[in-house]
């Protein structure tokens, strides 16, 4: 009985002693946001589609898990690229992106983790310059800057799925051109401002003034019609509904018939 006894504690202890040796190469937590894959160096080699989330995890001592931060980063880069004139221009912009969840272990088999320098800019300076080249400085900088920033990031978006990264979002934050070419552009869009301004006030004055004539034509038509309609029968019989109006207010008057001009109702008061 005593000698089994040593043996289990020799038995605990060698067990101890192998937890303490390689309990940090056994036993991992995975954080929020993280994603992980086994390369088991004695068997099958890197596991690309078994993909460990987040929480407690064990592995053999012997093989090695690669964690990934899958939440989304961002980079910010500065270029200098040119215009289908060939006008240098700065831009600085944004890419938002992250590892494809599901996708790290053939990201880390392709790329590794230095993918970012290694792939994610390289791609988007190369997404910018083509895509700029097909623009002149104007269209870049303001009249057409959100179809360049769409072609950017759809070029981009394109390119860095096929390595398994997903881009999000690319933002240009800035684009600083040559300063004549940036007063002249300016000048130009300012006086077609108020080229444009001066055109809604004339289509503003011209839209009152048609108003107005049609108005007054509609006053002068009702006028004609109204002239048309009253013949002297009908005045004088709007004289004598008139009359009889009058008198029959309070006031003390007499009425001789047939007495006025065209033989209208005549009115004598006492004032």
């Amino acid at each position: 009985m005593k000698k089994r006894t040593q043996v289990s504690v020799i038995t605990i202890s060698i067990i101890a002693v192998l937890l303490l040796i390689f309990g940090a190469k056994m036993f991992y937590i995975i954080k929020p946001g993280e994603r992980a894959v086994v390369f088991r160096k004695f068997g099958t080699g890197l596991d690309k589609d078994r993909i460990l989330t987040e929480g407690f995890k064990m592995i053999a001592p012997w093989n090695d898990m690669i964690r990934y931060d899958v939440r989304e980063q961002k980079a910010e880069e500065t270029m200098d690229v040119l215009d289908k004139e060939g006008l240098s221009i700065n831009m600085d912009v944004t890419v938002i992106f992250n590892p494809i969840h599901n996708k790290i272990g053939y990201l880390h088999e392709n790329i590794g983790p230095d993918y970012v320098s290694i792939m994610v800019i390289p791609v988007v300076r190369s997404s910018v310059r083509a895509v700029t080249g097909r623009f002149n400085a104007e269209e870049i900088y303001s009249t057409k800057r959100g179809e360049v920033e769409s072609e950017i990031i759809e070029a981009s978006r394109k390119a860095l799925a096929e390595k398994n990264i997903d881009m999000k979002d690319l933002l240009i934050r800035s684009i600083i051109l040559p300063e004549k070419i940036k007063a002249a552009i300016e000048a130009k869009l300012q006086f077609q401002q108020e080229a444009q301004a001066y055109q809604f006030r004339l289509d503003k004055e011209k839209s009152e003034a048609d108003r107005r004539r049609i108005e007054a034509q509609g006053i002068a038509d009702y006028n004609r019609i109204i002239s048309a309609s009253l013949t002297p029968n009908i005045l004088k019989q709007k004289g004598i509904d008139a009359t009889l109006e009058l008198a029959n207010s309070a006031n003390s008057k007499v009425v001789v018939v047939g007495a006025g001009k065209d033989g209208l109702p005549l009115i004598l008061g006492n004032n």
